[in-house]
């Protein structure tokens, strides 16, 4: 079976690892360790932002943000509902309302003219997210949030290696927030990170990665236990030096598959702009006029020929029992339609040039 995703770890981090397990220390009491400082650092050169906050998951990541910015109990935060659940529930856990927008059928990114309809005097954040490794359009966004005062906490989890207007994806938003979990660009097998230029966010952020606390058993506010233990962020390093030859194996298979499924009339393809370009966490595409039960078959199919194409994402957030009974959200023409007819196919750098070859061959026979 040709996963739709997999981890690309080798001996290096093993090594990574050991050194830590030998050496030590394994963890941090501030979540300050000597790996995760190091790592935060070449994090924050990377995302191309003064501060790289470390932390355990991305759904900590996310979290952690949401109250940094000075989201509080009945504040409401804009947000798409085609994504991973972990982008609202983030903003329930800090005692917010989720408001759920449609996306842009082109990008099946937030739609910026549905963000500025859904402010109200309520309305703390936006909350876009970088869908399958490509930047939300972040332009418009910060023009709205700047307009009506509010904060941008940019979803980057699958965004490692894109970029937005020549710049790392997360530049444009008061905090990012991204995934290191084993399916990510890079991974530290779970772990999470968040980027910002501000020095108030930082330090809130560092705050509440540890029960609130600055020194030891003195906490200066409410906190949790976000911290990233050393091994992972050993990990981590080591990635992150690889990120760039990872993203030029998906942009490679990307291609190659894009040529390929071309000359199907059947598919909408994902695509690029001059200025945003995809980090190709998942290889997208749409079944143009398909029905739900038609593109659940073509998965069934392509399943039954060892390839582990998927759909992403099938429930949209507003349609799940406890966010549709707990905060509604209406009809979203697009998110429904999308989540009834897209599926991604693989194309990380595990995926060889013959695989890629009969992935492609394999769903044009299929259409």
């Amino acid at each position: 079976m040709i996963p739709i995703n997999m981890p690309k770890v080798g001996e290096e981090e093993a090594q990574a690892v050991l050194e830590v397990i030998r050496r030590g220390p394994l963890t941090n009491a501030l979540g300050a360790g000597p790996k995760v400082l190091e790592f935060e650092r070449k994090y924050a050169e990377f995302a191309g932002v003064k501060h790289a906050i470390a932390v355990n998951t991305g759904t900590a990541a996310l979290h952690a943000a949401i109250l940094a910015v000075g989201v509080k109990p009945g504040d409401e935060v804009i947000a798409p509902s085609f994504t991973f659940v972990a982008t609202a529930e983030a903003v329930v856990l800090a005692g917010a309302k989720p408001v759920f927008v449609d996306i842009d059928p082109e990008t099946y990114t937030l739609s910026p003219k549905d963000v500025e309809k859904a402010i109200t005097k309520k309305t703390r954040a936006i909350l876009p997210v970088d869908l399958y490794g490509y930047s939300a359009d972040m332009k418009p966004l910060r023009e709205i949030a700047d307009k009506h005062g509010l904060a941008i906490v940019e979803d980057a989890a699958q965004a490692h290696g894109a970029t937005y207007d020549g710049k790392p994806a997360g530049s444009f938003a008061d905090a990012a927030c991204w995934s290191l979990y084993a399916s990510k660009n890079i991974t530290t097998g779970e772990g999470g990170m968040i980027t910002t230029d501000d020095d108030v966010i930082d330090e809130t952020l560092r705050l509440i990665r540890n029960h609130g606390e600055k020194a030891k058993y003195a906490s200066l506010r409410l906190g949790n236990n976000y911290r990233m233990p050393e091994m992972e962020a050993a990990i981590g390093i080591v990635q992150l030096e690889k990120l760039p030859s990872f993203v030029a194996k998906r942009r490679q298979n990307a291609i190659q598959l894009s040529k390929m499924l071309e000359k199907s009339k059947r598919l909408k393809l994902p695509t690029e702009s001059d200025s945003q370009r995809h980090s190709w966490y998942l290889y997208t595409v749409k079944l143009k006029d398909g029905t739900e039960e038609e593109r659940n078959m073509t998965l069934q199919e392509l399943k039954q020929k060892e390839i582990s194409a998927e759909a992403y994402y099938v429930n949209p957030v507003h349609t799940m029992p406890f966010y549709r009974d707990n905060f509604g959200g209406g009809r979203m023409q697009e998110t429904e339609k999308a989540a009834k007819q897209v599926f991604s196919l693989p194309v990380h750098p595990g995926v060889t040039s013959e695989q890629i070859e009969y992935i492609g061959r394999t769903l044009l026979g299929l259409l």
